[in-house]
């Protein structure tokens, strides 16, 4: 397909537009997206084909490219997204990546979203806030957060509109990032504690969310307290584990984005390949987010398992793409 260069130049959303976008919109605009994501993957509204995965050792890193389209709508999405975890090393950040948006009933490009794994980082973090809506305990007395990195900070402000909650106990490895996510944090008016002792997380919070790449579980099931609530987005890949087995084993409610992606590589795929859960135990958010019977005991142990599916992806495309549409009517 060949383009002038001013066609080109309205193709290509650069960054800075999408962050600008981003930044001027509020959380609660962008929670029906995403939901309609949850709800068109679970109902069978979209098609959405197996990750596609790449993962390099040295260094550390992963490619996850994730495709689809929702039925009777007017784009198809293809969306590459990396992380190569060791970049804040060498200052550069740890995402990357793009959106292409075609015509679903023609198959031309409509635009390149050059958003540089932004829209995937903001994606994730309002997926956390749809968690927060449907399984929050009544009273959130602490929320704990696993990780200092992008993830952990746009977790936790997505949380603000949804958690009135503002005390929070984070925990990394480094002290230098605990006390750079401090000061970044109390920005938002959050009041922080930190540790490098990832017990005091189980013992003091009752809505965690972990954010990490680790390979080997963080939190363990002693001190883990009835009512809790546990978001674990970090294992997106195999391999990746931050909850210990004996936590999966004793939660009540479990619940999956996608049950197909997060028995195979999510966080409870381990203990579904242990024998310790059956997969018909496990449930999908978008048939959660609908249903009129579930409600969360006040002792409920839940934990949702977020793998990241690609409905997240076209969904927040269109409010991208709408956002803008929308300013040039107005203007």
């Amino acid at each position: 397909m060949r383009m002038s260069g001013t066609q080109e130049e309205k193709m290509i959303i650069p960054k800075s537009k999408i962050q600008q976008i981003i930044s001027d919109a509020t959380t609660s605009e962008m929670i029906p997206y995403i939901e309609k994501a949850f709800i068109a993957y679970s109902s069978q509204e979209a098609v959405v084909p197996p990750v596609g995965t790449l993962t390099f050792q040295q260094p550390p890193g992963d490619v996850h490219i994730k495709y689809g389209y929702l039925k009777k709508d007017d784009l198809y999405v293809i969306k590459i997204a990396s992380g190569f975890y060791d970049n804040p090393k060498i200052g550069l950040p740890s995402s990357n990546g793009c959106m292409l948006a075609f015509n679903q009933k023609n198959g031309l490009m409509e635009k390149i979203l050059m958003d540089e794994g932004l829209l995937t980082d903001v994606r994730t973090a309002v997926a956390g806030a749809v968690v927060a809506k449907y399984f929050a305990p009544e009273k959130v007395t602490k929320i704990g957060i696993v990780g200092t990195g992008i993830q952990a900070r746009l977790q936790l402000q997505h949380l603000k509109e949804i958690i009135p909650c503002k005390d929070v106990l984070v925990w990394g490895r480094s002290e230098a990032k605990l006390q750079k996510y401090k000061a970044d944090m109390t920005a938002f008016g959050f009041h922080l504690e930190t540790t490098t002792d990832s017990q005091k997380i189980i013992e003091n919070c009752n809505y965690i969310v972990t954010t990490t790449p680790a390979k080997s579980p963080i939190l363990h099931a002693d001190g883990l307290k009835n009512g809790t609530h546990i978001t674990a987005m970090g294992a997106d890949t195999l391999g990746k584990q931050e909850l210990s087995t004996d936590i999966i084993s004793k939660a009540t409610v479990i619940v999956a984005d996608s049950i197909k992606q997060c028995v195979d590589h999510g966080e409870i795929h381990k203990a579904v390949r242990a024998g310790l859960l059956n997969e018909s135990k496990v449930m999908e958010l978008g048939n959660m987010i609908t249903s009129v019977n579930f409600q969360r005991k006040p002792d409920d142990i839940s934990i949702v398992d977020l793998t990241g599916i690609a409905t997240q992806d076209i969904q927040i495309v269109k409010f991208v793409l709408e956002k803008i549409s929308s300013a040039k009517a107005a203007g």
